[in-house]
């Protein structure tokens, strides 16, 4: 084998030279070579300060994340055999050094002494930062356990990223795993032109006559939302509910069932093992919250005030089905398209009507036209540089013509792409020997691609998706901060990470900005007032009852993360059905298996942390209406939100700085204007 290229210096992944081949050995040079360097400065280390202590270590860190940051990537957007399986081998690599470092005990001590000595008052608030949370990470890391337990959490940890890893690509292969075959055109009734076009495009790729409708998001969606065939709708929901679990048309296949036990099992193994009475309090130690039951009451606060409009929402649609369609039931997979139905109805409006209208460049020149207005920052094209698949694009972030920082964008669906949205780091901002390294970030969606002449088009859902990945990728790319454990979103508190992003999709209802990024892909026209006014009037439609939705996921997350392996804990079916009966309105059919396909907790960073969206959504509605208070575009707030929020990153406690950028604590009064709810 030719050098391997993971182990070259490169400003920029070089993704065509990368090969599964390439990556076990790289992962394991560079751990060995990390830990014999480390070994050795330790030895030499006299009395610690920053240079001596802090710099090695960040500078063997980021040669490490350079050689991971496009292998992990490509597993989730170019998933093929041979690279999930050199991947799963390396993650137990990592996870092994990561521990050996978390425990190494004169590593720690040289902390200690770094944070009680002279110098330590001399650093700036972003050292002082990692230096206090590398103390905190130690602790959650044992390393002050005995031997025994050392070892013991070590293997627990190996076994988690094992488990988390297979957890994902069960439901990767389960979602790819099934499709809808159609020959008769009439069981298509509904679906938008563009839809029916997509499944003849997915039919030809698969070598079948007529049309393939997948599992992917925007497919299930569409159908569930437009497609007037119910027996279609019911099939596409069991399929999609039941992934990689014992039910539906996959049953047994890629199952997640035993892995989802086994990850409780050792989280609160974990927990016991760190002095946590459960998970959910080990997950909260780093974060905002303050404890465990503050999240709940958090949470039934929220669900106290939404279920009872919630309630309303959903019987004023059953008793419209029934008068207007003549649905003397109305089945879980009946309620998207029904609500779609009323809301037409009611306002002549939908996604459907509205995609036409956000082509993606369009869409895109509006977005970065609002960056630049709010933050003085210009997004341009940046050419001559190697991606992993022909649509990739990627751009330079500039401001008063000094580059910032640098993005990949890559947003249409795909075979071996996961589903979902996300952004990730690609490099982090820090000051090297050579100079400033500058942030550059992936930022990842699932949309439709474009067909034949016509251009990528997206309904406002996808609109919102782009821009809460886009308040993500500001957060990490227009960071001030130099010293990596902290700059960007690194060191933010988990139920504080999504502030920025969820502040971003605010402007996606305003109408001027509404203006900006549309134009009909046939007439060039813009959204007219008047379908501006019935998409504004439509915002909260049934606001309340999605706000329980995702109440559910999070207390139904915290619970179980908190009982598991206590005297009362029923089973994770049963825990589900019961947080179900407590908070939600629609109970689903006894075949739903959300959990085994619930990636965030179960192989994200989400668990015992799903309440985050909500609890940051009360930062981003109130951030958002200081804007509401001094003009949308009003320079100065612009400016405050990002020298106090987006460049900051985790140099500061994230309750510090919103009070700074607010001059006061949050209040959830704005988070239910905005949705519409106790109005």
């Amino acid at each position: 084998m030719s050098a391997n290229p993971l182990l070259e210096h490169h400003r920029l992944p070089p993704f065509r030279a990368i090969q599964a081949a390439h990556v076990l050995p790289a992962v394991q040079t560079l751990t060995e070579s990390n830990l014999a360097q480390l070994q050795a400065q330790l030895e030499q280390l006299g009395e610690p300060d920053w240079q001596t202590l802090v710099e090695p270590l960040e500078e063997r860190e980021d040669l490490l994340n350079q050689a991971w940051s496009p292998v992990s990537h490509l597993n989730g957007v170019a998933n093929n055999p041979e690279l999930r399986e050199a991947y799963n081998r390396s993650i137990a690599l990592l996870t092994d050094y990561n521990t050996k470092i978390g425990q190494n005990v004169a590593l720690f001590k040289a902390y200690e002494k770094l944070a009680a000595s002279e110098q330590y008052k001399t650093l700036t608030v972003a050292q002082q930062t990692t230096v206090q949370n590398a103390l905190r990470d130690f602790r959650l890391a044992g390393v002050s356990l005995d031997e025994d337990k050392k070892k013991r959490y070590g293997e627990i940890q190996t076994r988690l990223s094992e488990l988390s890893n297979q957890f994902s690509n069960n439901v990767l292969d389960a979602t790819q795993g099934w499709f809808k075959h159609i020959t008769d055109s009439a069981e298509l009734e509904g679906l938008p032109e563009s839809a029916v076009a997509g499944a003849a495009q997915a039919a030809k790729n698969k070598g079948l006559e007529g049309w393939v409708l997948t599992l992917d998001g925007p497919v299930y969606l569409t159908v569930m939302t437009q497609a007037a065939n119910r027996e279609l709708r019911r099939q596409m929901y069991e399929a999609y509910m039941t992934r990689a679990s014992d039910q539906g048309p996959t049953a047994g296949q890629w199952d997640n069932t035993a892995l989802i036990e086994e990850i409780l099992q050792l989280r609160q193994e974990l927990a016991k093992l760190l002095g946590f009475s459960n998970y959910a309090e080990l997950s909260i130690a780093p974060k905002m919250a303050q404890s465990t039951e503050q999240v709940l009451s958090f949470l039934n606060e929220l669900a106290q005030k939404s279920r009872p409009q919630a309630e309303r929402d959903l019987a004023e649609l059953r008793e419209w089905a029934r008068r207007e369609h003549g649905m003397e039931t109305l089945e879980v997979w009946d309620v998207s398209y029904y609500s779609e139905r009323l809301k037409e109805a009611r306002y002549q409006i939908s996604q459907e009507v509205l995609r036409p209208y956000f082509s993606l460049p369009k869409v895109l020149d509006g977005l970065f036209s609002l960056v630049n207005k709010l933050f003085g920052i210009e997004v341009k094209p940046a050419e001559g540089v190697e991606v992993w698949h022909p649509d990739v694009r990627f751009y330079q972030i500039s401001r008063k013509g000094e580059p910032l920082a640098y993005f990949y964008l890559d947003l249409f669906a795909r075979e071996g792409k996961r589903g979902g949205a996300w952004m990730a780091e690609c490099r982090v901002r820090r000051k090297t020997a050579q100079g400033l390294q500058l942030p550059v970030a992936y930022l990842v969606c699932n949309f439709n691609a474009p067909i034949g002449d016509n251009p990528s088009l997206l309904t406002h859902n996808e609109v919102t998706t782009l821009f809460h990945e886009f308040g993500h990728g500001l957060h990490h790319m227009l960071t001030q901060v130099d010293v990596a454990a902290v700059s960007g979103i690194n060191g933010v508190a988990w139920d504080a990470v999504e502030l920025p992003s969820q502040f971003m999709e605010n402007w996606c209802w305003e109408p001027s900005v509404l203006k900006s990024l549309s134009a009909h892909y046939k007439t060039g026209e813009s959204l007219s007032d008047e379908l501006i006014e019935k998409l504004l009037a439509a915002k909260n439609f049934q606001a309340a009852l999605m706000t329980v939705r995702q109440i559910e996921f999070a207390a139904f997350d915290f619970r179980l993360h908190m009982e598991y392996g206590t005297a009362g804990f029923p089973g994770v079916q049963a825990l589900l059905d019961q947080v179900r009966r407590e908070v939600a309105v629609l109970i689903p059919p006894t075949f739903n298996r959300f959990q085994n396909g619930f990636s965030h907790i179960f192989a994200g960073g989400y668990a015992a942390g799903y309440y985050s969206y909500k609890w940051a959504e009360v930062l981003s509605a109130d951030a958002f209406a200081a804007f509401e208070e001094n003009g949308l575009f009003d320079r100065a707030t612009g400016e405050r939100f990002l020298h106090e929020i987006l460049e900051k990153g985790g140099s500061e406690d994230a309750m510090t700085l919103f009070r700074r950028f607010r001059g006061r604590d949050p209040d959830l009064a704005a988070l239910l204007r905005h949705s519409g709810i106790g109005a």
